[in-house]
């Protein structure tokens, strides 16, 4: 009962993707976009509150361990998401750059012109590009500038700050350096995309196999049995209770890492 109540608590918080999209609007949507944040905190605190009145201090640290696991695990999933995306704008953007260089542009006017047709985050990545490379400056320097305190964004501007470094060291056609960089760029977010698809299943699996704790619970309140009076009553049931959720938890996370580590790109 005590996670059925934490899941019911999670799903019915504000998903931050909506405070994002407010925000990008103006100032007046951005300080309309601070109430989900302060909906929020009062429902995880309703809900812990609601847990330690009804299930004792170990369903209330059961629970908290069980929806910080949760909440890291969503967050992963954003980031996840967030970097194929990111990975995918800038590889359409490189796109765009490679024909202003081939045209024969100055890599600084192709990198604008290319921004003004790129989707965020890439038009902000060719922005910066231009701006540096007008006013002469180290590109692959302000590419690692830029990466810093966007996760997101390391891998692929990495990529770019080495393809330009090259270019700019061995004489090599930048056009064309700028060009096997969007090609494995592509084909590593189409390579992430089609295992995340296939890892849809075993994401499943492990979400039920860590449920399943909780029905054996509910079957057993329904047959008359009373779990749930044990679990939050008696030393051993608590004892019992923050133990079990320790291991669905270490469950979460090593599951979470395996499918972690096979989507990113």
């Amino acid at each position: 009962m005590t996670f059925l109540l934490l899941a019911m608590s999670v799903l019915a918080l504000p998903s931050p993707f909506a405070a994002r999209r407010l925000r990008a609007l103006g100032p007046a949507s951005a300080r309309r976009s601070r109430s989900p944040r302060v909906g929020r905190g009062a429902g995880v605190l309703l809900a812990c509150g609601l847990v330690g009145w009804c299930g004792g201090l170990a369903a209330l640290v059961a629970a908290g361990l069980v929806g910080f696991v949760l909440w890291r695990a969503a967050r992963a999933r954003a980031g996840q998401r967030g970097q194929l995306v990111a990975t995918s704008a800038i590889a359409e953007g490189l796109g765009g750059l490679v024909t202003e260089l081939r045209a024969g542009a100055h890599p600084a006017a192709a990198a604008a012109g290319a921004a003004q047709d790129a989707e965020e985050p890439a038009s902000m990545v060719l922005a910066a590009i231009s701006s540096t490379a007008r006013l002469g400056g180290e590109v692959d320097v302000a590419l690692a500038g830029l990466a810093r305190g966007r996760p997101e964004l390391r891998a692929p501007l990495a990529q770019l700050a080495r393809a330009w470094q090259l270019s700019d060291r061995h004489g090599v056609p930048l056009a064309d350096v700028l060009a096997a960089v969007r090609r494995d760029l592509d084909q590593r977010v189409a390579f992430a995309s089609q295992v995340r698809a296939r890892m849809a299943g075993p994401e499943a699996s492990a979400a039920v196999l860590a449920a399943l704790p909780v029905f054996g619970v509910l079957l057993g309140q329904l047959s008359g049995t009373g779990p749930v009076r044990v679990l939050t009553t008696t030393g051993a049931g608590q004892v019992l209770l923050v133990v079990g959720a320790l291991l669905v938890c270490a469950g979460l996370l090593w599951s979470g890492r395996l499918t972690g580590q096979a989507v990113l790109p």
